[in-house]
Parts: structure tokens; sequence; C-alpha cells
């Protein structure tokens, strides 16, 4: 793997999974629960997603390229979507950074409700546009 800007190495798999674990229990609070659902929702949608960890610490979640990040503030958890702009969103999921041509996201503030099959099916579709512009299989996720 390439070492990025700053030197660090990404790192991806088992130990990219460790430290999102640690990341969440770090935070010990309502961010690290709703990071660790979010996180879930995920591998509910799409089972063979890659979890990584880059640019000094922000858990990423890729399926033949990124499909989103999330990362957490005081004020809430952000799923950044790499190319939101380009996703369906019949449920009007996407809150933030909509000013874009290419990223989207999804701010979760504190006691929010959290639409796991409209959240799944977005994730699906970003999944589905990276096998499309990276040739590979087009069978739809199941």
């Amino acid at each position: 793997m390439k070492a990025g800007a700053t030197g660090e190495q990404p790192q991806s798999g088992v130990e990219a999974g460790k430290l999102i674990d640690e990341r969440i229990a770090s935070l010990g609070d309502w961010r690290g629960e709703t990071l660790a659902r979010v996180r879930a929702l995920i591998h509910e949608a799409d089972p063979d997603v890659l979890e990584e960890w880059k640019w000094r610490g922000t858990p990423v979640w890729s399926h033949a390229g990124i499909v989103c990040t999330g990362e957490t503030y005081k004020a809430y958890v952000k799923l950044t979507f790499a190319k939101g702009a380009s996703l369906p969103d019949p449920k009007g999921l996407f809150n933030s950074s909509l000013e874009g041509n290419t990223r989207r996201a999804i701010d979760i503030h504190e006691g929010a409700a959290i639409d796991a099959a409209a959240l799944k099916a977005l994730f699906r579709a970003g999944v589905e546009l990276n096998l499309s512009k990276k040739g590979r299989s087009k069978t739809p996720l199941s």
C-alpha cells in the first residue's frame, strides 16, 4: 500500500477493523453507539465490504473503491459518501455537503433515528456505482 501524504500507511482488513473497534470504544457515548450502528448496517448491506483506516484515523468502507467514510465530531457523526452526488436518495438522507458535484454526507445528531433500510439501500447504490465504474461484474448485491 502507498503511504499517504503524511507518510502514514493506510490500514485495511482485520487491523483496520480493530482500529475502528477502538475508536468506537474510546468515544464512550452516543457517537460511539451511532458509529457502531452505522457500521453494522453497512455490513448488513454488503457483507463483502472492506474496512479501511485512512487519513490519520478515519474509518472508511470500500467495495471496488471508497463508498463512504465515518467521521465523528462533537455534535454529530458524519457519513460522507464519496460519489454521493451520483446516488439516488429517495428518502432524503443526505443533509450535508450538498453544494458539491461529487460528495454528499449525512450528519447524524444525538437522538436522531437512523432509517436502516434507506441507509442500506444508499450504501448498496454506492457499491453498484463503484462496480459499474470499475468495469467489474454488474451482478446486483443481494
